[in-house]
């Protein structure tokens, strides 16, 4: 696996190292001791998928408050997504800067978000899919969220989302 930094602190891309043949490819995904080798400790307690039917699906921004921060590992086993990770650690010296890959089955990209870091994703392709890993078990009382087009962040989504929730839509400004 290939780690690099991205523009938020901890946020890390993570590139696989495919071996091909004939065949087609072998690739690792999680190697704990590799994760620990780049300043990474990530143990997942909990794997989840989201599969949204639609180009232009917004999910997010999405994390959960502490004491029970994720740490969460994200990859798109099908389709393609814009996926964004924004820093709302106060302390951070990142502190509400976000930053993006475009993940698909193609590129292989993984990001690496650490508890604090809220997450959301815009489908670029219909029936695209996601695997979540986390670091730590849902805690439904704990969710909490921040508007994915919030000024305080300034993200530039790649396009208007088509399919969006109530809930993601309506959070308040961030007052952080």
């Amino acid at each position: 696996m290939i780690f690099a930094p991205t523009a938020v602190a901890g946020v890390q891309r993570i590139a696989p190292e495919r071996r091909g043949d004939d065949r087609g490819f072998f690739a690792r995904t999680v190697c704990l001791r590799e994760f620990r080798a780049h300043g990474i400790e990530f143990q997942p307690v909990q794997c989840s998928t989201s599969f949204n039917a639609r180009r232009g699906t917004l999910r997010g921004l999405h994390f959960q408050a502490e004491p029970h921060g994720e740490d969460k590992v994200i990859r798109c086993t099908r389709g393609q997504i814009f996926d964004v990770a924004v820093d709302l650690r106060p302390g951070s010296p990142t502190f509400r800067r976000w930053a993006s890959e475009i993940l698909s089955p193609d590129n292989g990209l993984q990001l690496f978000i650490p508890r604090g870091c809220a997450h959301g994703f815009l489908t670029l392709a219909d029936d695209s899919e996601i695997e979540y890993m986390m670091a730590e078990y849902y805690f439904p009382d704990l969710a909490r969220g921040a508007r994915w087009n919030d000024p305080a962040f300034g993200i530039r989504w790649p396009e208007e989302p088509a399919v969006i929730s109530d809930r993601d839509r309506t959070y308040p400004d961030f007052k952080g």
